[in-house]
């Protein structure tokens, strides 16, 4: 009887702890529960005494914090590194569904049940019927992944003519709108025919460039990109990765210094730029870069602080001072990934995506865009796909 005695004071804990029960009420719960066992003969009476002293310095506010809250709290200061403002703009930025319920553990099913089942419209039921059957006829894996070490020429020509490199770009720029699920449809079909197609066709609809330009981009970075980028005359890639720092943004060493500076014969406001990066995939085709890097006004130039933070640009490849270097051969998968590094190269501050008003918001920009992006680990890990 004492050992189901235990048992059942363990899962009146757990019921108390899932349904979140005041402190008050379950100091007082877990005060008559022994007393009902003790009068019971299964537990001593005087287990009160210390049961009750436990649990009163619980239930003053003062008392808890400054016997109990207050030396926890230092002794977790110390051991604990500060939150660096990056961490602190990534746990501010955007917003939680149902998986914030999940994580807080008291979960909604009835919220999870009630979303409607995804479907796809008619477009891209037909896009998946059509060009997606296509591609996957045409791509022979063992010669993309043994003999040629890249996808066949047709079949870039292929996926650049049907805008597979825009399902995530607006209509009104030339691309093909589609939703998460079908975007997701597409990657499961390309998926089953060639690991290397679908990482190809997943990391320019995953949070990068294109992405970034339609929240945050000025109206003249969208005119221009976002119709070239539809129609695959420019391919982007997202540079974060470093050697030193691997995908931890706040820790990249990579900078940029807002200065004045000669473009095309004038002398303009922008920034020197430093980088060096690796394991980037489309690097070696790429013609546009995302760069993330973190960027100063030791001058205050912009008017503000000096050590602005995370800023995202985009670099032209054909910028005289960028280089990209060899591919690289992870895990023996030969998607298209490689290095890129600059020294000390000038760009205007326009470069910044949603011009100067976004420098040092690069964090904010790609954690509040996560939400809307299917297939947004491609860039991080394309082995997986």
């Amino acid at each position: 009887m004492m050992i189901l005695s235990v048992v059942l004071t363990i899962a009146l804990l757990g019921v108390l702890f899932y349904h979140r029960v005041s402190l008050t009420l379950s100091s007082v719960i877990l005060l008559a529960w022994t007393a009902a066992l003790g009068a019971a003969g299964l537990w001593n009476l005087w287990l009160l005494v210390p049961l009750a002293i436990i649990l009163v310095p619980f239930n003053f506010t003062p008392m808890r914090k400054s016997l109990i809250s207050a030396p926890i709290f230092r002794m977790f200061s110390k051991v604990m590194p500060p939150m660096s403002r990056t961490e602190k703009e990534a746990i501010d930025a955007g917003t939680t569904w149902w998986e914030g319920d999940l994580f807080r553990g008291n979960p909604d099913w009835k919220k999870l049940h009630n979303y409607p089942r995804p479907q796809l419209t008619a477009e891209e039921q037909a896009f998946i019927d059509g060009p997606v059957e296509e591609a996957c006829r045409m791509a022979n894996d063992f010669a993309i992944t043994h003999e040629m070490a890249d996808l066949p020429p047709e079949l870039w020509a292929y996926l650049k003519e049907h805008r597979f490199f825009a399902m995530i770009i607006k209509k009104e720029y030339g691309g093909l709108e589609f939703s998460a699920y079908a975007q997701a449809r597409v990657l499961q079909k390309l998926s089953g025919v060639s690991g290397i197609l679908a990482i190809t066709v997943g990391v320019p609809n995953s949070l990068g460039p294109g992405e970034l330009l339609q929240h945050y981009g000025t109206e003249e970075q969208k005119d221009h990109y976002l119709p070239r980028l539809a129609r695959g005359q420019e391919i982007p890639c997202f540079a974060l990765t470093s050697p030193e720092a691997g995908s931890d943004a706040g820790a990249i060493p990579d900078t940029g210094v807002v200065c004045m500076g000669e473009w095309q014969g004038e002398q303009v406001l922008g920034m020197r730029l430093t980088w060096n990066k690796r394991y980037i995939t489309l690097a070696p085709i790429a013609t546009v870069l995302g760069l993330a890097f973190k960027l100063s006004d030791p001058d205050k130039l912009l008017g503000g602080a000096e050590e602005l933070g995370i800023t995202c640009a985009l670099i032209p490849t054909n910028t005289p001072g960028v280089e990209i270097g060899r591919r690289h051969f992870p895990l023996n998968v030969p998607f298209q990934n490689g290095p890129t590094r600059g020294q000390d190269i000038f760009v205007p501050i326009d470069y910044i995506i949603g011009g100067p008003k976004m420098a040092g918001q690069g964090c904010v920009c790609w954690l509040n865009a996560c939400p809307s992006v299917a297939v947004s680990p491609c860039h991080l890990t394309p082995p997986a796909a």
